[in-house]
């Protein structure tokens, strides 16, 4: 008897070994068939273990065929399902296992509660979230750390962060992830004051709390504050990490910071980040990209060991804000020719490169490849690049028969572009037309009014001048300073 079950336990430890080894993707279902003729199909540990690796290879549908053999499945495992359908979806399923747990009497624990949570929190629903939360109050596992975290975590997502603030308040133990959710809650809401305030009252930081605060600043328009919060953090001996860069270099960009563009640059090469990490590699390519320093920025992209969509789309924008479309479009066939598969935003990129090369026809052929092949979903972005290029080049009934076929409302943007255009190429009744729409848009941007004035003093026709002005007063719209009519 001793000895049956001491091979038993051999076996066991055997398959949880392999469970958790180096080839376990591929080999998993040769795992699962070693453990149902050993007969261990029944063990809720075996089974809990090989569940819970099935959540992190995302193969969840093995995991259920599994968990529906089981005769009676226990704490462990109902806790490794719930957590994989966690992490994984269809979220739904999380709660479908609690309540099924609940039905068949069997008591939750700290475990169950915090990946219910974070499935309440990737459905966005703050409902579901606040029964779960008072299921946690009524069987007191609310000062658990993983499952407070997880309760932040659910109103900060949902943007209720007052309930947010009264479980952090209430709380006597908060670590650095609680109070990152917070300022983060905070931030994405547009409240970077009181995230900031949150921030400055940390009594430890780590590298993710002043990478998550340089980004809200950055993400609000506060240039300027995120970059000093940057040079904050290196004087208090904090090491950049592959975020932080990500999150600094378009920072330095758009502020023209170049000498500390430059400088983590260098810190990236010292340490091998920017062939590494593609995220870091693509940051650096779209920061020399901006700076006018394409030698560098192709140099870097060609050394790229590994590249993803965004690194050929960072490179053909690139080219094309450089006034290098053709080269931009070079870049496109290779990546095509490579098997990389285009996105929204890479044809975004080789139409803007049409757009800056006055390539119409090689425009009109990609915009009408994507129509065609049905894998992008054109957006009015596509359509703006598309009357941008026509209404540059001249066809400015083309761009305007373009902007009435969209499927979408044309935005004031589009039909300045083309207000523009039928100026600098003297179609004068479509100028008219596009400046009237731009009025019905925005009726008190006081400019487009201006606009029309003059285009009706151009052709010497005072009484529609005047008209113009009448209708600006019947509006209460005033002129900005700096702008006049002409007449």
């Amino acid at each position: 008897m001793r000895t049956n079950r001491v091979s038993s336990m051999e076996v066991e430890r055997k398959i949880l070994s392999l469970l958790h080894g180096h080839k376990t993707r591929k080999k998993l279902p040769e795992i699962h068939a070693h453990f149902l003729r050993q007969g261990l199909h029944q063990s809720n540990q075996i089974l809990s273990h090989f569940v819970s690796v099935c959540g992190h290879l995302n193969r969840m549908e093995h995991a259920n065929r599994v968990f529906c053999q089981t005769q009676n499945p226990n704490i462990l495992l109902f806790n490794s399902m719930i957590k994989g359908y966690s992490r994984n979806g269809p979220y739904e399923e999380s709660l479908s296992l609690f309540y099924l747990m609940k039905n068949r009497g069997i008591w939750s624990d700290e475990y169950t509660f915090a990946p219910l949570l974070k499935a309440c929190s990737s459905l966005g629903d703050v409902r579901l979230g606040q029964r779960v939360h008072g299921e946690i109050v009524r069987v007191g596992f609310e000062s658990f750390s993983a499952v407070g975290i997880g309760i932040v975590e659910l109103y900060c997502s949902c943007g209720r962060m007052e309930d947010a603030k009264k479980v952090f308040d209430e709380m006597s133990d908060r670590d650095v992830i609680i109070w990152n959710l917070m300022i983060r809650g905070f931030c994405n809401l547009g409240n970077v004051d009181t995230g900031l305030h949150l921030f400055r009252q940390m009594s430890e930081r780590n590298i993710v709390s002043w990478n998550s605060m340089i980004s809200c600043l950055a993400q609000n328009r506060k240039d300027s504050e995120a970059l000093a919060l940057f040079h904050e953090m290196l004087e208090q001996g904090f090491k950049l990490d592959e975020a932080t860069i990500v999150t600094v270099l378009p920072i330095c960009s758009r502020l023209g910071a170049v000498d500390v563009g430059d400088w983590i640059h260098s810190y990236a090469e010292s340490i091998g980040l920017h062939q590494n990490v593609v995220s870091v590699g693509n940051a650096l390519v779209d920061y020399h990209s901006k700076r006018g320093n394409l030698e560098t920025a192709i140099k870097l992209f060609n050394e790229m060991p590994f590249r993803n969509v965004i690194s050929w789309n960072s490179m053909i924008l690139g080219l094309a804000f450089n006034g290098k479309g053709e080269l931009g479009l070079e870049f496109f066939k290779e990546m095509t020719d490579k098997g990389e598969s285009p996105n929204d935003a890479t044809y975004l990129a080789v139409l803007t490169c049409c757009s800056h090369a006055g390539l119409v026809d090689k425009g009109q052929e990609l915009f009408a490849l994507m129509s065609e092949n049905g894998h992008v979903d054109l957006k009015l972005e596509h359509y703006g690049c598309m009357v941008d290029l026509l209404a540059r080049s001249g066809h400015v009934r083309m761009a305007y028969d373009l902007i009435r076929s969209m499927p979408f409302r044309p935005s004031a943007t589009l039909w300045g572009t083309l207000l523009s255009s039928c100026r600098t190429h003297g179609d004068v009744e479509l100028a008219e037309l596009a400046a009237k729409e731009l009025i019905n848009l925005e009726p008190l941007n006081s400019g487009n009014y201006v606009l029309l004035s003059n285009i009706y003093a151009e052709e010497g026709k005072w009484d529609e001048v005047e008209k113009v002005r009448v209708l600006m007063r019947i509006k209460s719209v005033k002129k900005a300073p700096g702008q006049s009519a002409m007449g």
